[in-house]
């Protein structure tokens, strides 16, 4: 469908995003209108600009971005009120189809949104309906596939796809249609590191480049901070705190390490770069080393397997993605697997777990109820392999069945042989306060996660799997999270992470493997084999190590650890 109004001209200086004293609800019930989740915002935003949009899980974030893009309450219901303008069209007559020519969104599930079935022609649908010329259409495609790195996927289905690479697909049909606002639901959460720095430059051109205005919404606040030219603070009250990066971080809710590691130390200004947090740390430096103290997060207990695989193969047409991998997990060990997008790592979880594709090679996991005999988890009907080797999908939506939160839990007890109360008291763990009577699918990325968790750790399998577990959780629901794993862990179970997140791998890995190509490359400590990478490093230990020497401390804890609580000038 063709605009309604003709394309924003050049020389205008008004206003890309205009909110006016916005606050937004939802429906307890067809008559019953629930507390604000955002309330009396005011912000004004100019092409070019960046606005990040933080704040803790389920406090709004994506109730704002519904506002500015929109889709509530034509698409989300609820109700709106105050103002909302963009590009000078007010939302309230203008429903997110009059907007698609001047709105751009990705949410936080990018398959969600696909329509076609390539990467090529998922790249040209938006422009396809916008009624662009064919020429046009067909430039704007290779650059998008070049902006990407997307170009050996031209041709590839999208139900091929790996996470990573679904969410560089949905950001470039996006951007093909070079609208006004741009507007990014967690757009790196399933992005390698290399990838994340990718798309983030790629952003940061749009806006500065190309005057394209950009609002993303993220919980990994370390990769975006320094990227921002503003931030917008959700509170839990439903308070919307709108400043610059230094000024809002300075007592946010929610901080990334480096940004805890300064408030800590009492270093002014706060950093939000690691440049400027190597530019304070020098007297931290030199204290840790001069106390050679270690922090290397290692169980002592004798090595006891409860999964052992061998010359694992998993083969598609045309690739071969998991290439002999040999891998013991062991008791009371928490285990993460990293590496590139499309690498391997999905496929050979599934393979482990006994219900994805396994072309050859043996995975025999240790049955207890059997006398300690050892299972092939491939042969066990579902709910059998369930108490054997669990599994925490990248979708959480593809183990939630019930219609509400309340019925869930309620299951989760029933199918784990559990007391009443028990999954609740875990979700309440990661995520507090959830309200029983709302259905799975209407919760936050974050929420829907934190509820997938919890109803698999209630069973209590001996070995555990989560595929990027920490996707909408922000910094206190990672740090619970870890616990969570480690009180497994402490309990005997073997737990195996695939994750892109590396301050979450430093939290709680005991051993870290990367994977390329289908194989194992490296095997390690956490401490020996995630200060060693320049992409994978964590924040803290970008900080503390040495200009030819890699850190030991990978944590704000365990910087504390080794100096005593104090600050530090």
């Amino acid at each position: 469908m063709s605009a309604p109004f003709s394309a924003r001209t050049a020389w205008s200086t008004d206003p890309v995003l205009e909110l006016e004293s916005v606050a937004a609800s939802y429906y307890d019930d067809e008559r019953t209108l629930a507390a604000p989740q955002i309330s009396d915002v005011n912000l004004t935003l100019f092409e070019g600009e960046i606005l990040l949009v933080v704040g803790r899980t389920g406090s709004g974030k994506s109730t704002l971005l519904n506002a500015m893009s929109g889709a509530m309450p034509h698409a989300t219901g609820g109700r709106l009120d105050g103002r909302v303008r963009v590009v000078g069209r007010d939302t309230r007559d203008f429903p997110p189809r009059m907007l698609s020519d001047v709105v751009g969104v990705v949410g936080q599930d990018p398959a969600a949104s696909f329509i076609t079935n390539t990467v090529e022609e998922e790249l040209a649908y938006s422009m396809e309906q916008l009624g662009l010329p064919p020429a046009v259409m067909r430039k704007r495609v290779e650059e998008t596939l070049d902006l990407l790195g997307i170009a050996e996927l031209r041709y590839v289905p999208l139900a091929e796809l790996s996470g990573g690479e679904q969410q560089r697909v949905a950001i470039g049909a996006v951007l093909t249609t070079r609208p006004a606002l741009i507007i990014l639901d967690e757009p790196t959460s399933a992005l390698d590191p290399n990838g994340a720095e990718d798309v983030l430059a790629t952003v940061t051109k749009l806006a500065h480049d190309l005057a394209m205005t950009v609002v993303l919404a993220e919980h990994r606040i370390e990769r975006v901070l320094q990227y921002v030219d503003r931030v917008a603070h959700v509170g839990a009250d439903g308070h919307v705190t709108v400043g610059t990066p230094e000024e809002i971080m300075a007592d946010a809710d929610v901080a990334p390490p480096i940004v805890e590691l300064g408030r800590w130390a009492g270093w002014a200004p706060l950093p939000l770069s690691i440049r400027d947090a190597r530019a304070h740390s020098a007297d931290m430096r030199k204290r840790l080393y001069q106390r050679g103290l270690v922090v290397n997060k290692l169980h002592n207990h004798a090595v006891q397997p409860l999964l052992i695989a061998e010359d694992i193969v998993v083969e598609f047409p045309e690739i071969r993605a998991v290439d002999g991998v040999n891998l013991n997990l062991n008791a009371g060990e928490i285990t993460v697997l990293m590496g590139r997008n499309g690498c391997g790592k999905s496929s050979l979880l599934w393979a482990l777990q006994g219900s994805g594709t396994r072309n050859q090679g043996s995975v025999q996991v240790l049955d207890e109820a059997t006398g300690f005999s050892w299972t092939d988890p491939k042969t066990l009907k579902p709910a059998k392999r369930r108490n054997l080797v669990s599994m925490v999908p990248q979708t959480p939506t593809d183990i939630l069945y019930e219609s509400t939160v309340h019925a869930e839990l309620a299951r989760s007890d029933k199918d784990a042989a559990a007391p009443a109360g028990t999954t609740r008291e875990i979700l309440d763990s990661l995520v507090p306060n959830i309200p029983d009577h709302l259905h799975p699918r209407d919760l936050s990325e974050g929420q829907k996660l934190s509820l997938a968790l919890s109803i698999q750790l209630a069973a209590k399998p001996r070995v555990v799997f989560f595929d990027e577990p920490t996707r909408g959780l922000d910094y206190d629901g990672k740090k619970s999270l870890a616990r969570s794993f480690q009180q497994l862990a402490d309990d005997g179970h073997a737990i195996l992470v695939v994750t892109h997140d590396v301050e979450f791998s430093a939290l709680c890995a005991d051993r870290v493997l990367f994977m390329a190509s289908g194989k194992i490359i490296s095997d390690g400590t956490a401490v020996e084999i995630l200060p060693a990478s320049p992409a994978y490093a964590p924040q803290v230990a970008k900080i503390t190590a040495g200009i030819q020497e890699e850190s030991h401390w990978l944590t704000v804890s365990a910087v504390k650890a080794a100096l005593g609580h104090g600050e530090i000038s």
